[in-house]
């Protein structure tokens, strides 16, 4: 039985990794300029709960040299579908705008 619920448990964590990358790309494709991008990609896919890891790492990923920045193309609308289609909390997408820096 363990070692069934470790399977199930590693398919979850390859569903999730794999959302949590299409979601940065997402992002990228919306106008967000992400620096570090790779360590921003790793933490989240090492993360049990990606949202929270990836509204962490908005809020306090300068310290690491992990930031956001909006572009000429980013748009609030598209970023608000954006944060929807991935189920993020309902505050989450204005946090992260908040956090974002403007280019």
């Amino acid at each position: 039985m363990a070692h069934s619920q470790r399977k199930s448990e590693t398919q979850m964590l390859t569903t999730a990794n794999k959302e949590s990358t299409q979601f940065i790309n997402s992002l990228k494709q919306a106008g967000i300029e992400i620096s570090n991008e790779r360590e921003v990609i790793e933490r989240l896919e090492e993360a049990r709960e990606w949202h929270y890891a990836f509204t962490t790492l908005a809020r306090e990923g300068k310290r690491i040299g992990i930031w956001f920045a909006a572009t000429a193309k980013t748009r609030s609308n598209q970023l608000q579908g954006l944060f929807a289609q991935y189920r993020f909390s309902g505050n989450a997408e204005a946090a992260f705008e908040s956090c974002l820096l403007r280019g």
